[in-house]
């Protein structure tokens, strides 16, 4: 699994019009729980190295518009953390907080 940033709306669109899973990552560097929340996912990113599926992360205070963009592209509530995972424009799961996990996320892959 690689992280990539998103850095503009036009990856989201991206992501949305692709026919494959993908998982988002929703992080605020200025909230405790979202830091929490990111280095256990990191973890579990490292041990999963052998999972073939992109991992995004997008800043949700310097990327505001590509936040928000996610939330309005995949019709879920903006929250910080908050982990997708989506396919053909839909998002198949989402949770935040403390209930970012990326065991939890893979499931939804089949």
């Amino acid at each position: 699994m690689n992280w990539i940033a998103i850095n503009t709306e036009e990856e989201v669109a991206k992501i949305s019009k692709s026919g494959e899973y993908a998982i988002i990552y929703k992080h605020s560097p200025r909230c405790m729980t979202s830091l929490m929340a990111y280095r256990q996912l990191k973890t579990d990113v490292s041990n999963a190295a052998h999972i073939s599926l992109p991992i995004y992360i997008v800043d949700v205070i310097s990327n505001r518009r590509e936040s928000m963009a996610v939330a309005e592209t995949f019709q879920v509530q903006h929250q910080s953390p908050q982990i997708l995972i989506v396919k053909d424009g839909q998002c198949l799961y989402d949770a935040s907080h403390e209930n970012v996990s990326l065991q939890d996320t893979l499931k939804y892959v089949s």
